[in-house]
């Protein structure tokens, strides 16, 4: 079967009859099978999938199919999925089910959307390789040896290996954005508010955004312009009207882009990644678009920040998994307090124990002025910092990552270098701006660069229709070489 880059592709084929949504999905589940090795999929709904999939045909034949029909779609392990089970990657929730389904999902459900099964992550959305996760680290399929990124790693091989045509993953720190950038494919972070995060299972509430995993612009603007939106079970999300993302993808004009001056001449950063980052760079001048190197001083301050607070959160978070209401229980307790000790003993990694205590840490009565408070008023700071950058320029370039997919267990033993492969893409998370990684070449070992355009607080218009314009000159400039 030939490979479509963009929903449009697919749903033109199968209204003019060349293709039905059934050789579709027997497409997708023929290439999870020969991909095993992977490690993608933690279980995938062959018959359910099937069975959708001829509903769907039947709807396009009647003419009543929804927006996404013909879309296969995996989730992340930590979405919500109605009588499926949920588990973000950890022994703590095995054998749950979840009692109904995330208001992101169902949307796309509504729209006809095929979900072929969900996909393996870091456990609990901790992680920045994949290899935090109790199914075993997902592998890249540029190169095995490496990894995909985290923690939705699982989900950017799916679309990066053509196991189905999007995924859906969940963003704390860039965990859409880093592992699209080593995977080579697009990953979009809305702004906090702009998704209902009902039905995804918590790590950081104040941090999380569900966003999609794409091949193509065009589709990551169609699934958010159908998730996005006010929901009755989520307090926090905005019922803001949603734009018309799809109607509004051409760019015109010139942007006013800053870049951070440290981000591409740090010592730090791979020299492929500065030099590719600085050449985009150059291409907007030529295009004839303001480009501006800033400083934001403040920026130093954001990896300690950010893991501060989602640690705290975190330890609050995940208390509610003591082996009492729901998930896998110790077998060895002798009282209460045993039965909670030896179940999140038992039932939690290593990272997520490690983030945990962390966040108990910085929360206890002796260190709360010392680190958390001081770590909100930092948080404050760097948004009003922000939203002056935003006063002068349209959008903020950087790399997404300081380095290309390093090789499996290369920084295990190290958490703090770990923790750096998200110093590009937590400040999006810290402020709740939204960012989107695009793809920009290779390096020399034939492993995927990504860059990161990042706008204004629910400016996803804007960036989504400038990300489609760098896009396309970038895949010119692939073609021409």
């Amino acid at each position: 079967m030939k490979e479509y880059p963009t929903l449009t592709e697919i749903q033109n084929d199968l209204r003019e009859g060349g293709l039905t949504c059934v050789q579709l999905v027997n497409h997708y589940l023929e290439r999870i099978e020969s991909n095993a090795h992977l490690n993608v999929f933690v279980d995938v709904y062959s018959e359910e999938a099937l069975l959708l999939a001829s509903e769907v045909d039947t709807k396009i034949k009647n003419g009543t199919a929804g927006r996404l029909a013909g879309l296969v779609i995996g989730l992340k392990d930590v979405l919500a999925h109605k009588g499926h089970g949920v588990q973000a990657g950890s022994r703590i929730l095995d054998t749950y089910k979840s009692p109904y389904t995330a208001t992101a999902v169902q949307r796309l459900l509504d729209e006809d959307a095929i979900v072929i099964g969900r996909q393996n992550c870091d456990e609990f959305a901790m992680g920045s390789s994949n290899e935090n996760s109790s199914f075993g680290p997902v592998l890249n399929a540029a190169d095995p040896s490496k990894v995909p990124g985290g923690s939705s790693g699982g989900s950017a091989v799916a679309v990066q290996a053509g196991l189905c045509h999007v995924s859906l993953g969940s963003d704390t720190g860039g965990s859409v954005r880093q592992p699209a950038a080593f995977c080579g494919v697009i990953g979009v972070k809305p702004s906090y508010g702009r998704v209902s995060r009902w039905g995804l299972l918590a790590y950081a509430s104040s941090f999380d955004c569900i966003g999609p995993i794409t091949k193509s612009v065009e589709d990551a603007a169609l699934i958010l312009e159908i998730m996005a939106g006010g929901d009755d079970f989520d307090s926090t999300v905005s019922a803001k009207a949603v734009p018309a993302y799809t109607k509004k993808l051409e760019w015109s004009g010139k942007a006013r882009i800053g870049y951070l001056r440290n981000s591409v001449e740090n010592e730090a950063i791979a020299p492929e990644i500065r030099e590719q980052t600085l050449d985009v760079l150059n291409r907007l001048r030529a295009q004839g678009h303001e480009v501006t190197p800033i400083a934001m001083p403040l920026l130093d301050y954001l990896l300690p920040t950010y893991y501060i607070l989602t640690t705290a959160e975190a330890s609050s978070n995940l208390s509610r998994f003591d082996g009492v209401r729901y998930g896998s229980r110790s077998v060895a307790t002798g009282d209460l307090e045993a039965l909670y000790k030896n179940t999140r003993t038992e039932g939690f990694g290593e990272e997520v124990r490690r983030r945990i205590l962390l966040g108990t840490f910085v929360l206890s009565a002796n260190y709360y002025d010392a680190y958390y408070t001081k770590a909100q008023r930092v948080r404050r700071l760097v948004r009003e910092e922000t939203e002056r950058f935003f006063e002068q320029f349209d959008f903020l370039i950087s790399p997404v990552t300081p380095t290309t997919a390093f090789t499996i267990g290369e920084k295990t033993d190290d958490p703090l270098q770990m923790y750096l492969a998200d110093i590009f893409t937590v400040q999006a998370n810290v402020v709740g701006n939204p960012a989107i990684s695009i793809p920009n070449g290779v390096d020399r070992d034939g492993m995927p660069i990504g860059v990161q355009i990042m706008a204004p607080f629910f400016a996803e218009e804007k960036m989504l229709s400038f990300a489609n314009h760098l896009s396309a000159t970038l895949k010119e400039d692939i073609l021409e070489v």
